[in-house]
């Protein structure tokens, strides 16, 4: 062989990017390994099951000739090859198809899987719904429970204002024990030890926020003709229930 000569153009026009030779050698080994693939799918002995396929697929595609008995006596009968079946044509043009059973399950059940997919996607179907009715239910819950908490939280906020209010119109009046202790807001510093202290302390909180706004708002309005939504003191009775819309933050609004 003749050596190469390194100043011609041949060489020169090579590609030398690095990394080039290595890919030329992976896709020779990819081309190599496919035609050995194919080499070994020609040379493998195919099985009965296979060859009984391919027998049965070749013998359905191709059409029945003058030498097939039935065929033979459709032909004396008139019948024409590619004609639809029945006296006025309107049968069918291609025969049955032939499904051919190659599970060992018995008959039946392919219909019984079918049956039974159809109910788990059923069941599924019913287990995604009440799901979903859970989720809305405990939404509504959650939505009921925000406004009570926001409802309670701003019944507290009237109490406390109520009770700002009637201990400042009490004492304007010289009245310096309220009518019930939680009339008055409590102080910040308070006896512990005082036992009647705790009895008042049990008393009230057997009343709960709304009932004790509702007592002290009208102790409010008959006593000291004031309404502290309104944040007005009216003269008397007569000019309370003429002037103010009503006795609750609802008729207020």
């Amino acid at each position: 062989e003749e050596e190469e000569d390194y100043m011609s153009d041949l060489f020169i026009k090579q590609d030398v990017r690095p990394g080039l030779p290595m890919v030329r050698r992976v896709k020779e080994a990819i081309q190599k390994e496919e035609k050995q693939k194919e080499a070994n799918e020609k040379n493998r002995q195919k099985s009965i099951k296979e060859e009984e396929k391919e027998r049965r697929d070749l013998v359905l595609k191709s059409a029945l000739g003058s030498e097939n008995k039935g065929f033979a006596l459709l032909q004396k009968m008139g019948y024409k090859s590619g004609q639809a079946l029945g006296k006025s044509g309107e049968g069918i043009v291609e025969p049955i198809p032939l499904n051919i059973k190659t599970g060992r399950s018995g008959i039946g059940h392919e219909e019984l899987k079918k049956r039974k997919a159809e109910e788990k996607l059923e069941n599924y179907r019913q287990k995604l719904h009440m799901k979903k009715q859970a989720n809305e239910q405990a939404a509504d819950q959650f939505r009921i429970r925000f406004k009570n908490k926001q409802e309670e939280r701003k019944m507290e906020g009237d109490l406390r204002k109520s009770q700002r209010a009637c201990q400042q119109l009490d004492m304007q009046k010289d009245i310096d024990v309220p009518k019930e202790t939680w009339y008055w807001l409590e102080p910040e510093e308070e006896d512990k030890n005082d036992e009647e202290d705790k009895e008042d302390e049990c008393t009230s909180s057997d009343l709960s926020v709304s009932e004790k706004l509702h007592i002290l708002t009208a102790y409010l309005r008959e006593h000291h003709f004031y309404c502290i939504w309104c944040g007005t003191t009216y003269e008397d009775s007569e000019d309370l229930s003429s002037n103010c819309p009503g006795d609750s933050a609802a008729d207020h609004d």
